[in-house]
């Protein structure tokens, strides 16, 4: 909710891009997906993935705080499906270092999204009926 109106949309077009590049938009990932479109107060619209410029959608991300909040958005949804994988590795990276954040940051931010997506694991299995 701390992300202005057109951040919230570039968000969702950057979630739905990085949950692609392992090939298979999975049901995990269209959850967390769903989820924080919920939280956004927006609606979840698939992209075409054709037009996505990664560059163009890092640009709107001004602040710090955005920035932030966006990056460890993403590292839930990476680790949400156990499968962490090379492009993901790649493109995160790639985000990490237009944000200017360090190696030690990015590993911070992995982690967290580590426990992240086991606590919404747990969450789900808690909350089944």
């Amino acid at each position: 909710m701390k992300l202005k109106s057109e951040e919230k949309f570039a968000f969702l077009q950057l979630s739905q891009y990085v949950a692609n590049l392992d090939g298979e938009y999975g049901p995990k990932e269209r959850e967390i997906v769903e989820e924080y479109c919920t939280e956004m107060g927006i609606e979840n619209i698939e992209i075409d993935l054709k037009y996505f410029v990664l560059e163009d959608t890092l640009a709107i991300f001004r602040s710090s705080q955005s920035q932030r909040i966006i990056l460890l958005a993403l590292m839930v949804l990476v680790h949400v499906d156990d499968k962490f994988g090379i492009n993901e590795n790649r493109v995160i990276d790639k985000i990490a270092q237009h944000f200017n954040l360090t190696e030690q940051e990015i590993n911070l931010f992995s982690m967290w999204g580590k426990m992240g997506s086991a606590l919404y694991e747990q969450a789900l299995v808690f909350t089944a009926v």
